[in-house]
C-alpha cells in the first residue's frame, strides 16, 4: 500500500517548466532516492510532495487523502506532524543546544519540557551522539549534526522523512553513517524516506531509484 502519493504534478517558474506531469508514489518504510542533474525538478519534487510549494496541476496525497491543495496553515501544521527533514546542512538552530534542538519538534507539538529532554535525550542515543546533548551546534562536526538532524526528524515518529542531500556536505565515511542511521531509523518507525540526491552511493542504498530529467520522471531503477 502506498503511503504518498503524487499524480500528475506540474510547476513553472518563470518560462521554466520545473515539474512536467511528474507522478510519485512511496509506501512505509521505504526509501526512494529521487536522482538527477541540477535543475533536474528533483528539489522542486521534494518540496511539493512536502508541502512547502503548492503544485499548479496535478494532486498529492498522504494516506488517501489531498494534502495540495490545504491552506498555507494547513501544510505548515501537516509538516509539523506527519512530516520529518534532514537538510544539507543540518539546519540546526545556533542558539539552541543539541538536546534542545531534537527536542523542539516535541515542543512545538506541546510535549511538555522534561518529557520532550527525556525522549530527545533517547533519540540522539539510538544515534549514538547521546554525549553531545549539552553542545551548541558550532561545537560540533559535520558529521555529528546531520546525525543530530537525524534524530530530530524522527522524533516525533512522522510518516514521511524527506531529506533534500542529506550527504552532500560530507566526506563518504560520514555520509554514509548518517545514510545508514537515518534508513534504519526510519524502516523500524515504518516511516517513509524520501532522499534526493546526486550521489550514486547514496542512491544504491534506496529501495528504489527515481531518475529525474528536465522536470520529469525519465527511469525508475527497483533495487533487490
Amino acid at each position: 500500500m502506498n503511503l504518498l502519493v503524487a499524480e500528475e504534478l506540474c510547476l513553472s517558474f518563470g518560462t521554466t517548466r520545473a515539474l512536467d506531469r511528474v507522478s510519485f508514489v512511496v509506501g512505509p518504510g521505504e526509501v526512494v532516492a529521487v536522482t538527477g542533474a541540477s535543475g533536474s525538478g528533483k528539489s522542486t519534487l521534494l518540496h511539493c510532495l512536502a508541502g512547502i510549494l503548492a503544485p499548479e496541476g496535478g494532486s498529492v496525497r498522504l494516506g488517501g487523502e489531498r494534502i495540495d491543495d490545504l491552506s498555507e496553515s494547513g501544510r505548515s501544521a501537516l509538516r509539523r506532524r506527519d512530516f520529518g527533514f534532514v537538510f544539507q546542512l543540518g539546519e540546526l538552530i545556533p542558539e539552541l543546544s543539541v538536546l534542545e534542538n531534537v527536542a523542539l519538534p516535541l515542543r512545538l507539538a506541546g510535549v511538555g519540557r522534561r518529557e520532550a529532554a527525556r525522549l530527545a535525550g533517547e533519540a540522539l542515543g539510538r544515534l549514538e551522539v547521546a554525549d553531545l546533548a549539552a553542545k551548541r551546534p558550532a561545537q560540533i562536526s559535520g558529521g555529528q549534526a546531520q546525525r543530530a538532524a537525524v534524530a530530530r526528524a524522527l522524533i516525533h515518529r512522522p510518516r514521511v522523512v524527506f531529506a533534500d542531500e542529506p550527504t552532500g556536505a560530507l566526506d563518504t565515511v560520514n555520509g554514509e553513517r548518517v545514510l545508514t542511521a537515518l534508513t534504519t531509523a526510519a524502516r523500524e518507525q515504518g516511516a517513509a524516506v524520501v532522499v534526493v540526491t546526486h550521489e550514486a552511493r547514496v542512491a544504491a542504498c534506496a529501495d528504489r531509484e527515481v531518475a529525474m530529467s528536465n522536470g520529469r520522471v525519465v527511469g525508475t531503477k527497483e533495487r533487490v
